[in-house]
């Protein structure tokens, strides 16, 4: 790289301190790096921060909504309302344990579901709500559990993108029924990969312990029985050390995010007004500066009005030292979805929110400078490609 050329900007990338670093080289010599006391001292960590509810670690944040599916006792010929602006893994395990997803179109504003659809949605097979707390701007949390009230269904909380979200200045997860989180490289708390689930009481948790286990329950030093069909689901002692270390950094993790995520709105507004693109019709996101933890900074790109597709967009972006993603793609226009009859049309928003979002980059580590060339960069190019 040359002196001239610009450091590449990820859309996003994962901090680890040093104290990180020795407390992982600490758990290695110890000899014990899978399931051990380093997860039983995250789990306890994790149960006081969601203000003393029982909570269960695994390898992924997959594998928390499954086990919450099994845990709420859904199965073969029930239903599950959920949301087509997702990453597939909500829908695919609704499909893994044998459930029907049920698509409810997103809220054009906040990308979520809309939860003044989902009554229309209910049928006499519906078990349960899946909303998915999209960039980590949570649903309104008292409309949902109300819905859930009304129809005796039950929540599984897909809020692997809200650690740290709040309602009502209530942590997601504090609260609620099963809330299913994930640590993931990209999550704004990381274990690289790894999840959680938050249960009610000890019944439901000794299940899902079992469940991540291969069904497995232990009677004294030598005994044990299988009595469920279980997975390999544990979370390791070297990702939960991380996860340790990285609770610590939290609240300074989420200050620097939010503070950039101002900046995008700042910046944006006056680069686009700068350029004479105010009409335009580049849409930002919901500014919540009290509820969401600022997950991800996502854009939709005014297609309609540009002579280039996203993929041009964000090629073009890239030639200019600058990462983006897309999060996410609509459920129902993948090739196994569509093969099971769901169609994308059915869900107009979230249609048009797949086909156009955009994910800018937005991690803790960022630069101040950072945002201004993300926004240069992105506004010339919108200009460059506007229709006449």
């Amino acid at each position: 790289m040359s002196a001239s050329t610009p450091a590449f900007i990820p859309f996003t990338r994962p901090s680890f301190n040093q104290e990180t670093i020795d407390a992982v080289a600490e758990v290695l010599r110890s000899g014990w790096v899978t399931s051990g006391p380093k997860l039983a001292e995250f789990e306890a960590v994790l149960s006081n921060y969601f203000g003393g509810r029982p909570v269960r670690c695994f390898a992924n944040g997959t594998a928390t909504m499954k086990i919450a599916l099994q845990v709420a006792g859904i199965g073969e010929g029930d239903e599950v309302i959920t949301t087509p602006i997702s990453w597939v893994a909500t829908s695919n395990v609704i499909l893994g344990v044998s459930a029907k997803p049920v698509f409810v179109d997103v809220d054009p504003v906040t990308r979520n579901i809309d939860l003044n659809k989902v009554s229309a949605a209910i049928t006499s097979k519906t078990r349960a709500i899946m909303p998915v707390y999209l960039a980590g701007l949570p649903v309104n949390m008292d409309q949902l559990y109300a819905l859930a009230k009304q129809y005796k269904l039950r929540v599984i909380e897909d809020a692997a993108q809200a650690f740290g979200s709040q309602w009502n200045g209530k942590k997601i997860g504090s609260f609620g029924d099963l809330v299913s989180f994930s640590f993931q490289a990209n999550k704004n708390l990381t274990t690289i990969e790894g999840g959680c689930l938050v249960l009610n009481n000890a019944e439901e948790t000794a299940l899902a312990e079992k469940l991540r286990l291969q069904g497995l329950t232990r009677h004294g030093i030598d005994a044990m029985d299988v009595d469920v069909l279980g997975g390999k689901d544990n979370l390791t002692d070297v990702n939960a050390v991380i996860g340790l270390e990285q609770l610590k950094q939290l609240p300074t993790y989420q200050t620097r995010r939010a503070a950039l995520a101002r900046q995008y709105f700042d910046v944006l507004r006056s680069e686009l007004h700068s350029s004479d693109l105010d009409a335009l019709g580049l849409e930002l996101p919901v500014e919540n500066f009290t509820e969401t933890n600022w997950h991800m900074f996502q854009v939709l790109l005014p297609l309609t009005q540009l002579s280039v597709d996203r993929a041009q967009v964000m090629n073009e972006l890239k030639e200019l030292g600058i990462g983006t993603g897309v999060h996410y793609p609509i459920i129902t226009g993948f090739t196994l979805y569509k093969n099971l009859g769901y169609k994308t049309a059915d869900t107009p928003h979230a249609q048009r929110i797949g086909g156009s979002i955009l994910t800018l980059p937005l991690f803790p580590a960022m630069k101040d400078e950072d945002i201004g060339r993300i926004t240069k960069g992105l506004v010339g190019i919108l200009k460059k490609y506007r229709k006449n």
